[in-house]
């Protein structure tokens, strides 16, 4: 199971209705959120323990930073592999597939926003047998 859970996207809407998606799961109190993607990365750079495993809801298309800008910095940075992406998007865009190859240490899969709890529940059923 993780040991926190980041949520990070532009809107705060989308980071509210994240929110509750993870407290129907019984995990709202590993959530952190983030709209802002450089104070995401601040604060995994900067946790005191480097290496618990943790989920990250990462949105692809914002404005300060792309989620896939947010992956390069994580790869140039050397972040470990427990730090786990689910890149979230609304886009159908083949290409945002392709380009997430790049980051295949991070990236574990793709979720369609809006995000279902369904779909979430399944995620982290798959991933804590994976573990």
């Amino acid at each position: 199971m993780y040991h926190q859970i980041y949520l990070v996207d532009d809107e705060d809407l989308v980071n509210a209705v994240n929110t509750i998606h993870f407290r129907k799961l019984g995990l709202e109190h590993k959530l952190k959120s983030f709209t802002n993607p450089e104070l995401a990365l601040d604060d995994l750079r900067f946790r005191k323990d480097q290496n618990p495993r943790t989920l990250i809801l990462l949105d692809i298309n914002m404005p300060e930073m792309t989620g896939f800008e947010f992956l390069e910095f994580m790869e140039l940075e050397n972040f470990p592999a427990t730090n786990e992406v689910l890149m979230v998007t609304s886009s159908d865009n083949p290409d945002d597939q392709i380009q997430a190859e790049l980051y295949k240490k991070y990236v574990k899969s793709f979720i369609t926003k809006p995000l279902r709890t369904e779909d979430l529940e399944a995620y982290l059923q798959v991933s804590s047998i994976a573990q």
